[in-house]
């Protein structure tokens, strides 16, 4: 058994392809749930929906993010009626108080739907409802994604971080906001003073993610800091990952990012954002994956391959190298 931890699309795409190395029914994943919101009293997990959508063969592979051939009625009726009333479409926060009540876990995310900031397709909301559906009927986080597995004939585990409200919140001199508000609504602006993970001090990895954490461990080419932050945030989990082998995919060719904020919230946290600098952020590491034009040198052994991503037959190739740095480690 090898674990992968996923946050964005990192680990998802260096897994569309691998299944000849690690077999879904033995590599679960964890998922970064501090990006999940609560929008219009729904519950919205982007990390770990994208895994869930390409393990049942109906992610959109253009932007990762979402089903495949969706529409878009009930957004666009949203938008709609937001216009029509002259309502102000930007991300509407609802109330101190209401951040903090409710449902637990979706503490300090807690947004209006009018106008609804993020683009959700119809059969992608049925998704959401269900979650929400069984959360309100007590389920916990983690039951509720096993059931969509099930549903969507999913037989990797895919397994929530935490059952605990972690909420990723970007300090910017425009005031604190919501990770998706930052980046999806406002496109990485302003600038980032600081990047809190709140509720991470006091939320607990689940024991079945402690139990994955035993097995070897790959960090997939994701971002330190908003996709994987959040789950070091937690004691629990960052001292049994410290246990364990792991091997880390760099998102980085030396100091060029493949995508995403990575580059942004690694320097504004105080990484230089850089393989370098992912390597400093993740001291536990035992080996690394590297691109074949990266020459960064690291105090650890690294297997070098062409990193892209885009085939999943990229995605192969890169696995096999990630497997021959798992042999070395292990």
């Amino acid at each position: 058994m090898v674990t992968f931890l996923a946050g964005g699309t990192g680990t998802p795409k260096l897994l569309q392809g691998a299944e000849a190395v690690f077999p879904p029914a033995d590599t679960p994943v964890v998922g970064n749930t501090g990006d999940d919101v609560e929008l219009g009293g729904h519950l919205v997990c982007p990390d770990l929906d994208t895994q869930l959508f390409l393990d049942a063969g109906r992610i959109d592979r253009e932007t990762w993010w979402g089903i495949a051939d969706d529409s878009h009625e009930t957004h666009d009726e949203l938008h709609a009626l937001a216009e029509g009333a002259r309502l102000d479409t930007t991300p509407r926060y609802l109330d101190d108080d209401a951040q903090t009540s409710g449902r637990d876990i979706a503490r300090w995310r807690r947004f209006s739907g009018i106008g609804e900031f993020m683009l959700i397709g119809d059969r992608d909301r049925a998704i959401h409802l269900t979650r929400t559906g069984l959360i309100d009927e007590g389920y916990s986080l983690t039951e509720a994604t096993a059931t969509l597995c099930r549903a969507l004939d999913v037989e990797r585990d895919l397994l929530p971080m935490t059952d605990d409200p972690v909420a990723s919140l970007i300090h910017t001199p425009s005031g604190v906001m919501h990770f998706q508000e930052w980046w999806v609504h406002r496109n990485g602006n302003p600038p980032v003073e600081k990047v809190e993970f709140r509720g991470s001090t006091e939320a607990t990895p689940t024991e079945a993610v402690l139990d994955a954490l035993t097995d070897p461990v790959v960090i997939g080419p994701s971002n330190p800091i908003t996709s994987l932050g959040p789950m070091l945030g937690m004691d629990a989990f960052r001292e049994t990952l410290s246990l364990t082998p792991v091997v880390v995919v760099s998102p980085f060719v030396e100091d060029q990012v493949f995508s995403g904020p990575a580059a942004t919230l690694m320097e504004a946290v105080g990484y230089e954002p850089s393989t370098a600098g992912v390597a400093n952020a993740y001291p536990f590491a035992d080996a690394f994956v590297l691109d074949i034009e990266d020459g960064t040198e690291l105090d650890c052994p690294v297997f070098r391959t062409d990193t892209t991503l885009d085939t999943p037959e990229d995605s192969a190739r890169v696995a096999s190298a990630v497997d021959e740095a798992l042999a070395e480690v292990v």
